[in-house]
């Protein structure tokens, strides 16, 4: 029996493909500098309790019975596990390697784009769920309809022939995926330059055995149309397009949308999310599922986690809301989705990553310009590090510097405590707090701690 080692078995893709191959009777070993740090004891006791066994992340894991050692992209020579590897002559794989290994032996489906996919991969797994296709699917978030499958929700272990996947560009490892759909949900830029981004997606789309499903409002990834025979488009934005959502109209917790003359409610909030449908509607219909079934699945689809997700509102009237949002387009879509509603917001946002934010820092500072109010408050924290060797060249003061230039209120503030106080004294009823970033899985924690100080 095959025996894989996954070095860093804690972050969201990692812990997933894990989850999933350990249900297909793999056995699974790993470790995780968090875990050796102390932090995130719940989730390490959910993956123990699913059968997977953690080490020190100091080689002690690996043994001549080691199939392989499987390492994010992120991933240095430098770590113990490796070494002990290289020592062993055990092969390590990346996770993308693996993941696609895996995904070649089912009928696959894979989404791609800058914004939108883990809610898109999970909006398409739900469906697929409903219709009785039992899949499997690997996502990059928590999936809320299934926030308790094996443990972790970001996995779900079907005994189906379907796979679903968030294929991510950010390290060119969506290259490796030969789907048999593929979904590109947008392309802007984010931690890639647009041209690369563009070189990526076309061939991801080329690569599709039964077709594709393109983003028509963007003009990138309208431009691959001819990449692939069968293409099936979305837009609710007006371009043309196979699936067009018109009369977008937002509800008190949802959104509502006419496709072909019938009305299609969900229960997310926002245009984006009316666009994730689409694309997720879109890409059954190329194998086969009715759009009723479709329909009828997403009516009842709870969204991921840290998607405009609400923390609680409190007695004084005071929501607070934890959001993944970080690079330019989804900051849009979510500040876009939340000015829908009345009330003021206070943003408080981490940027990550120096050369993302370095690549992004017009495209950061333009959305909060355009879609905070003046009467809006952000606070920006400073950028999160998530060790390595990154060059630190820029902070989240220049941010700040930018946006102070267009007299919104703004705020740079690196200390969390701090933060609170502000906030505490800022918050009044109607008030809509956020706390937006990514990778920084404390983040969520933030959230409901401004959630009790304001209570």
């Amino acid at each position: 029996m095959k025996k894989y080692f996954f070095c860093g078995v804690g972050g969201s893709g990692m812990s997933s493909l894990a989850l999933a191959l350990k249900n297909k009777g793999i056995e699974i070993n790993g470790s995780d500098r968090s875990r050796d740090a102390g932090l995130y004891a719940d989730k390490f006791k959910t993956l123990e309790k699913q059968g997977i066994q953690l080490f020190a992340q100091d080689g002690s894991g690996l043994d001549e019975q080691t199939s392989a050692l499987i390492v994010s992209s992120a991933v240095e020579e430098t770590i113990p596990d490796v070494i002990k590897a290289r020592a062993l002559n055990i092969p390590v794989y990346t996770r993308a390697h693996l993941l696609a290994a895996f995904f070649h032996e089912h009928n696959g489906i894979a989404v791609g784009g800058t914004s939108g996919k883990t809610t898109v991969t999970g909006m398409i797994g739900h469906i697929l769920k409903e219709a009785g296709i039992d899949p499997t699917v690997i996502n990059g978030g928590i999936m809320l309809n299934y926030a308790d499958s094996l443990g972790l929700g970001n996995v779900i272990a079907g005994q189906g022939t379907f796979c679903v996947i968030e294929a991510d560009e950010s390290d060119g490892s969506i290259e490796l995926y030969q789907p048999a759909v593929s979904v590109v949900t947008s392309l802007s830029l984010d931690h890639k330059p647009i041209e690369e981004l563009k070189e990526l997606f076309g061939d991801f789309v080329e690569r599709a055995s039964v077709g594709a499903v393109l983003n028509a409002d963007n003009p990138d990834v309208a431009a691959l149309k001819n990449r692939n025979s069968n293409i099936l488009s979305f837009s609710v934005h007006g371009a043309e397009a196979d699936l067009k959502a018109l009369d977008i109209t937002a509800l008190e917790n949802g959104v509502q949308f006419v496709l072909d003359g019938e009305t299609i409610t969900l229960p997310v909030i926002g245009r984006h999310n009316a666009a994730n449908a689409l694309a997720a509607i879109a890409a059954v219909e190329i194998i086969g599922i009715t759009r009723a079934q479709a329909v009828q699945a997403l009516s009842t689809f709870k969204g991921i986690r840290r998607r405009l997700e609400t923390v609680g509102v409190t007695k004084k009237g005071i929501t607070v809301i934890d959001d993944f949002a970080h690079n330019p387009e989804k900051i849009a879509a979510s500040l876009s989705a939340l000015k829908e509603y009345d009330g003021r917001l206070i943003v408080i946002y981490q940027p990550h990553g120096f050369k993302p934010t370095k690549m992004m820092r017009a495209g950061i500072v333009d959305a909060f310009d355009r879609l905070l109010s003046l009467d809006d408050t952000l606070i920006m924290q400073e950028i999160y590090y998530a060790g390595g060797t990154a060059q630190k060249d820029i902070s989240a003061a220049d941010l700040v510097r930018d946006l102070e230039k267009t007299g919104k209120r703004v705020h740079f503030i690196p200390n969390r405590k701090k933060i609170t106080a502000l906030v505490k004294g800022l918050a009044a009823k109607g008030d809509r707090i956020v706390i937006m970033g990514a990778r920084d899985e404390t983040l969520s924690d933030f959230a409901r701690s401004i959630y009790e100080a304001v209570s």
